[in-house]
């Protein structure tokens, strides 16, 4: 597990495709769904012509925490849903989560600190299950 500059993230020697599907069913377990799916480097070849390093941003949902924390704080749906980078590094796969305790630190309301370590708890677990598989393999 690396602690990442805005996140918390693992890089696993899986291809893409299976890495992405992976935290997915990861996520999934831990009661996230994806809300948003951004393929970034198609979206970079359409609009730009540029070719890049494929590239996806998931936005991954847990409705009770993202309840809780839009009771504590209306506007902290401006931080929602939490992202998640699946991405080539090399010769490996990075995935990357958002850190939950950037979202509780923009917000007076104390009420998203537990907010966010739950949240944060549920994605390190869903991050270890993923790396766990990867080495198994």
């Amino acid at each position: 597990m690396k602690e990442l500059p805005y996140g918390i993230g693992i890089e696993v020697s899986m291809p893409l495709e299976a890495a992405e599907q992976a935290i997915r069913d990861a996520l999934s377990e831990e009661g996230f769904g994806i809300l948003t799916e951004i393929d970034v480097a198609a979206t970079m070849k359409e609009k730009l012509g540029i070719d890049r390093t494929p590239y996806k941003i998931l936005g991954a949902c847990n409705p009770p925490l993202a309840n809780r924390a839009l009771e504590a704080d209306e506007q902290i749906g401006l931080l929602l849903p939490c992202n998640v980078a699946v991405y080539r590094s090399g010769e490996t796969t990075m995935i990357a989560a958002m850190e939950p305790s950037l979202m509780a630190s923009m917000s007076a309301e104390g009420e998203l600190e537990e907010v966010a370590a739950e949240a944060r708890a549920r994605i390190i677990r869903a991050l270890e299950r993923v790396e766990a598989g990867a080495d198994a393999e």
